[in-house]
């Protein structure tokens, strides 16, 4: 008679290994609507962290603000755009930061991640060359930097939805240009290399291919080969 089952002393099967993925929430991505609000508001949440932190103490952080042309506050370079010197200015710059951050975020995160970079550190060191002495915080310049890269690339690029979103940015923040212009209440100079930076972001990242003048060079060829 035929035994029915496994038989005594054979190892039971081992149990299927889930699918990867399967049953787990998808990955955060930051190129979605959602996705570059969340990362842009973790960003803002950072900044309002650090207010908060700094606030306490009495400004205490701010000694590591950029401070033109002294070798002590070039890590202002880096350091300055998460300090401010009061709520009001936290605020005022923290609102255009993350509407504007999450307009480029949506370019994808190595464009976001490549041109704050060349905002922070281009036009960071050249605030320290050009401004004013003093000591100088706040997230002015990467802000105006991203607003640069925005204008520059819908000049360069010329596409439809790149010159859209530009128009968006200026409907919205084109009044924040008049802080481009020299003041004595602001630091117009960490604004100026900042957007000069992210212009010179967009020009690298969306050369302009201009037409030569004339027949095309392809058709000249093709004309050339069955002349004569």
């Amino acid at each position: 008679m035929a035994n029915s089952g496994s038989t005594a002393g054979e190892p039971e099967p081992a149990p299927r290994a889930p699918r990867p993925g399967a049953g787990s929430e998808p990955p955060l991505d930051a190129t979605t609507w959602s996705g570059a609000l969340i990362v842009m508001g973790v960003v803002g949440l950072s900044i309002f962290l650090v207010q908060v932190v700094n606030a306490t103490q009495h400004y205490r952080l701010n000694r590591f603000g950029l401070q033109p042309r002294e070798i002590r506050g070039l890590w202002g370079v880096l350091t300055a755009p998460l300090l401010h010197q009061s709520y009001g200015q936290m605020l005022s710059d923290t609102v255009p930061l993350v509407a504007i951050g999450w307009l480029l975020l949506l370019s994808g995160l190595r464009t976001w991640l490549t041109v704050t970079a060349v905002v922070i550190v281009v036009g960071g060191f050249a605030t320290w060359l050009v401004a004013r002495h003093g000591l100088i915080v706040g997230a002015g310049g990467v802000v105006f930097g991203w607003l640069g890269y925005l204008l520059a690339r819908a000049y360069f690029s010329r596409k439809v939805r790149w010159i859209a979103a530009a128009v968006v940015v200026l409907f919205f923040f084109g009044t924040l240009l008049s802080n481009l212009l020299p003041s004595e209440h602001v630091s117009w100079e960490s604004h100026l290399c900042g957007f000069l930076a992210g212009i010179l972001a967009g020009a690298a990242l969306h050369p302009r291919n201009p037409r030569k003048r004339g027949t095309d060079p392809a058709r000249r060829v093709g004309d050339a080969s069955t002349s004569g």
